[in-house]
């Protein structure tokens, strides 16, 4: 099942099949399939601490199918759970799949929070599935609420370790099918011959219901074409050889039923093969793999101790020449057939689902000998698999797929995946997580992780160590921490320098690393330095007029400019304009920066009428390389209508602002970040030149869509209902006024904390209303908090405290 959109109910994720011949729990299913319960989670957990097979995951998929088939829901999300990692993919593949506009953030934890907060305030019917909850610091700020949807958590955790999912919780401890369920399925299956079913009750209470175990009783009994009483006799005797072995997660019952199934398996022609095939997947997730890592030349190698005949880097299954891919895909049917997994065969991303019990049991039988050999043929599988970068839209997809495989391979080798050194699988997952849509925080945790195994079993210096320190530099540097980097920046530039020297290119390339890292710290002398550096070293490479050295250039004059330094800002955005016009052309998009660059630090340093002139020559030329609609057209234009407004031509300012404001709109919908934000300049334009009649009606709007958008509590929808709340208030609106100030004052204390500065000025601007309207008393009293807060959370001789105070003495006399 896939993505549903324009308009249909939406599907997202990958739900793994309902199991042959499944069957519905009337007594033991806690009616998770008669109906959708808006506001709820219900959380499925063991009834045994531990305990696998009893078929929470099962429960949770019969649950899917009927929400989907009676058409209950109109966004059905299925999310793996086992990763932190996992849950944030697969909230932002949720967000794609509904088509919610972009927001500020672009990272896949960006597009997750987006989720969550339509999730909040939509009135649309959803459920959300949390498959296999690994841990509860995973779904920390994760936890998907909202009144008009249901949330399903399976996991094998606590009750207890689940209790921060909010208010409307009901757990179910799952235990296996009841008496009368039991023996519906089993009859339900064993259908050769009358005799067959013969005490199939007993069977059913010897297996204590368990859903799997009886699902590998029934296969073996018909593949077999035996009887319930034989395999009795059978399951008695291997229970006497498998108790004693304890297997995490795998009930004793179910050990000896997944022997026999094995067993089974392994006699169906290809023989021989259904037991390496069942190895081969016991070393990836349990949250569906990929038909073309089980099928890919390693692969088939391994199983069938054949040459494969995969399509490496395609991440599809071979086609198979005689021989090894056909095998290999009839050991996995044969494996199905037994009930030691399940294959859907219409997706080729999450294609083979193996339950972890299972996974658990094979990995205790394994000969311990063979580890290596296995983790050596599943980490060049998935290699082979993964498709490079820059593939198809559906790579994404299979990318979680293959970094859910790629993370349970890693937790299962240990320190395999390090002989000699770090294995090709632990890059290229790594690489994969800075793919769109990056998973920035992810990334981070990741290359930190890698970095201090590699320092462990390699060394400092060795060169996947100093691939670590840069592949971790890059992903704070693409998260926008760049503070944090400083450090990691600093260090790689150490490696460069004791490796290549301190003129090479790439040693020049890790000082401007630094360098913009010093200057986001605020540390622009610092930064200023390593910026003219760098600019030295790179002309002396390069030459003046290529991009390398003009965008140093340009770095270095947005540093001049934040250090205050206006005229030496000015003069080297004129040069590196000049030198990009002269050596890329005036329609390079180095040049057209450089221009809109110039244009911003005349602008800031109280010029409007040159940053006019700059702004109309950029929009010109970016009108002529791009066309009127593309966004760096649209970027300008904008620009353009806020010189006017500063360069006090209001005329001219809003005109522009309504031209900006209708492009965007057409362009990029009216639900676009970029159109709301155009909203509000119009309105704030408006509101300048005294029209607050139009204006107020624009704020109201952007608000309203902020709300619906990013929710109430979302900073940016605060701050609106702030600025409408100063429009009133300058329009005389004063009740109006007095009602948004006290609804956003409210909302910021509670989101923000009190002694946020949003906060502090939103409780000033409430007095100023209060006084206004003649209600004094009020107005003293809520003044008064915020001297009391000013003075606490900014300290008493801040200059805003000594505004409040001045302000209260005056209202008070």
């Amino acid at each position: 099942m896939g993505a549903q959109r324009a308009g249909a109910p939406v599907l997202s994720g990958a739900v793994p099949p309902l199991a042959p011949y499944y069957h519905a729990r009337q007594e033991t299913g806690v009616e998770l399939a008669d109906g959708l319960r808006p506001g709820q989670t219900i959380l499925l957990v063991p009834a045994i601490l531990g305990t696998g097979g009893t078929g929470k995951t099962q429960l949770a998929v019969g649950f899917t199918h009927a929400m989907w088939s009676a058409r209950a829901v109109d966004l059905l999300a299925w999310v793996s759970a086992g990763s932190r990692e996992a849950i944030v993919a697969g909230y932002a593949q949720a967000a794609a799949d509904l088509e919610l506009p972009p927001g500020e953030e672009t990272t896949a934890e960006g597009a997750a929070q987006r989720f969550l907060a339509w999730l909040r305030k939509t009135e649309r019917r959803w459920a959300v599935v949390l498959d296999g909850m690994a841990s509860p610091v995973d779904i920390e700020g994760l936890w998907p609420q909202g009144p008009a949807g249901q949330v399903i958590v399976t996991s094998r955790l606590r009750e207890s370790e689940l209790a921060d999912a909010g208010a409307g919780v009901t757990a179910h401890a799952v235990s296996g099918f009841s008496r009368r369920e039991a023996l519906a399925y089993l009859n339900s299956r064993l259908t050769g011959y009358p005799d067959q079913r013969i005490e199939a009750l007993d069977l059913a209470e010897d297996l204590g219901g368990l859903p799997l175990a009886l699902a590998q009783a029934a296969a073996v009994v018909s593949v077999t074409d035996g009887t319930c009483r034989q395999y009795r006799a059978e399951y008695a005797q291997r229970l006497a050889t498998t108790t004693g072995t304890a297997v995490e997660g795998c009930p004793q019952s179910l050990l000896a039923t997944w022997s026999l199934a094995v067993e089974n398996a392994h006699k169906l022609s290809p023989a021989g093969l259904s037991w390496p095939a069942l190895v081969f997947a016991s070393a990836f997730g349990t949250s569906g793999i990929p038909a073309g890592v089980l099928t890919s030349p390693a692969a088939c190698a391994y199983i069938t101790g054949q040459p494969g005949t995969g399509q490496p880097g395609t991440g599809q299954p071979g086609t198979g020449q005689p021989g090894t891919g056909t095998l290999v895909r009839t050991a996995y049917a044969n494996l199905e057939r037994l009930g030691l997994l399940s294959v859907d065969d219409a997706s080729p991303v999450r294609t083979v689902w193996l339950h972890s019990a299972i996974r658990s049991a094979v990995r205790a039988y394994l000969a311990p000998a063979s580890t290596d050999q296995l983790v050596t043929a599943a980490a060049a599988a998935l290699v082979e698999a993964w498709p490079p970068p820059g593939a198809p839209a559906s790579a994404p997809q299979l990318s979680a797929a293959l970094r859910d495989s790629a993370g349970a391979l890693r937790a299962f080798a240990g320190d395999l995946l390090w002989k000699p050194e770090a294995n090709d699988v632990l890059l290229r997952a790594g690489s994969s997580l800075t793919e769109p849509p990056a998973l920035a925080d992810s990334a981070i945790a990741y290359w930190q992780s890698f970095g201090a195994v590699s320092n462990r079993l390699l060394g400092y210096g060795h060169a996947h160590s100093v691939l670590a320190r840069d592949r971790l530099a890059d992903a704070y540097a693409a998260s926008g921490r760049l503070v944090e980097a400083l450090p990691v920046f600093e260090a790689a530039l150490s490696d460069r320098e004791a490796t290549y020297g301190p003129q090479h290119p790439e040693t020049v390339t890790a000082r401007l690393h630094v360098a913009t890292s010093l200057n986001a710290a605020g540390r622009e002398p610092e930064a200023i330095a390593l910026f003219e550096q760098v600019l030295g070293a790179r002309e002396r490479l390069f030459g003046p007029g290529h991009r390398e050295t003009l965008v140093v250039r340009v770095l270095l004059a947005a540093a001049y400019e934040g250090a205050g330094r206006r005229g030496d800002s000015i003069r080297t955005y004129e040069r590196a304009l000049a030198d990009a016009e002269r050596d890329l052309g005036p329609g390079h998009a180095v040049t057209l920066a450089a221009r809109v660059s110039l244009a911003d630090a005349h602008l800031a340093a109280g010029q409007p009428h040159e940053a006019i002139s700059a702004y109309q020559r950029a929009l010109a030329d970016q009108e002529a390389a791009a066309g009127a609609d593309a966004p760096a057209t649209l970027a300008v234009r904008a620009s353009l209508a806020g010189a006017y407004r500063a360069g006090g031509k209001a005329k001219e300012a809003i005109t522009a602002y309504e031209r900006v404001l209708a492009d965007r709109s057409r362009v990029l919908g009216d639900e676009h970040p970029g159109t709301i934000t155009a909203r509000g300049n119009l309105g704030y334009a408006y509101r300048t030149a005294g029209r607050l009649k139009d204006a107020i009606p624009q704020y109201e709007r952007v608000v309203a869509d902020r709300d619906r958008l990013f929710g109430a509590d979302h900073r940016g929808t605060i701050a609106a209902r702030a600025i409408l709340g100063a429009a009133y208030q300058q329009g005389r609106r004063l009740r109006e006024a007095i009602e948004t100030y006290e609804r956003v004052l409210g909302d910021s204390e509670r989101v923000l904390g009190p002694g946020d500065s949003d906060t502090l000025t939103t409780r000033c601007n409430l007095a100023t209303a209060y006084f206004e309207a003649g209600r004094m008393t009020e107005g003293v009293k809520v003044l008064r908090h915020a001297l009391t807060d000013c003075e606490r959370y900014l300290g008493p001789d801040h200059p805003m405290t000594s505004t409040v105070r001045e302000n209260l003495q005056a209202a008070t006399e």
